[in-house]
């Protein structure tokens, strides 16, 4: 089977990250995964949801969407699809698990992960580039003397494999997914663990040892991005 650009089955597409790509943002980034292009940008709220007030605790949440021309035919703006929902949930899922929310205090931060470009991962890189976004932007509440270090846990990616026409693919295209028998989404913390695995049998059950196969695939992948991100915030951390 041939890949875009003879790519290799274990090989990610090409990734460039885009820092402070949006003036206005608190933390923002332009990620390029391939064809797949995300703007992620961060806004810090000094308030929390009701029933967090009072608990010294902060929130992260997230908004998900894809412009109506990022994909072949024109898609409408309707945010409360089913789709959109599940993925603005596993953002901000992904991203609260990456933070202190104590060290965070009461205050909200907001993530928009908005793809432009659509060809597959879209919701892998949005938790990628939404995480280089959110430290951005908790650099700048540090700045303010808000806390003395940054309140993150870990480093935070993710990836997608698959079982294209029996063979174990890392980092999709949408080509690719939609031939899938077996598509899988993984996050994963800097150190090695894991935080969400979505794993489905599109047109084939699969058995344990390709998952285990698949995990070890995403996790090869997700290394080779947090290193990516580690470059892309040197001067950071």
């Amino acid at each position: 089977m041939l890949r875009d650009n003879d790519r290799g089955f274990d090989k990610l597409r090409t990734i460039t990250i885009k820092r402070k790509f949006i003036k206005y943002a608190e933390g923002s980034c332009l990620i390029e995964l391939g064809n797949t292009h995300v703007v992620c940008t961060v806004t810090i709220e000094e308030s929390v949801p009701h029933f967090l007030k009072g608990t010294n605790t902060g929130w992260i949440t997230a908004e998900y969407g894809m412009l109506p021309r990022s994909c072949n035919v024109r898609i409408s703006r309707d945010k409360t699809a089913g789709r959109t929902f599940e993925i603005q949930r596993l953002i901000g899922r992904a991203l609260r698990s990456a933070v202190d929310m104590n060290q965070l205090g009461e205050r909200t931060l907001r993530i928009d992960c908005d793809v432009i470009q659509a060809d597959g991962g879209t919701r892998t890189a949005s938790i990628t580039g939404a995480f280089i976004a959110l430290v951005d932007g908790l650099n700048v509440l540090k700045k303010q003397g808000k806390f003395s270090k940054l309140p993150i846990r870990n480093f935070l990616a993710a990836t997608s494999v698959g079982k294209v026409k029996g063979n174990l693919l890392l980092d999709l295209t949408y080509e690719e997914d939609s031939k899938a028998d077996v598509d899988m989404n993984v996050v994963m913390t800097g150190n090695g663990e894991f935080v969400e695995v979505q794993a489905t049998g599109e047109g084939a059950s699969f058995n344990k040892q390709e998952m285990d196969d698949l995990l070890d695939l995403a996790k090869k992948g997700i290394a080779e991005i947090i290193e990516i991100q580690k470059r892309t915030l040197e001067n950071i951390f």
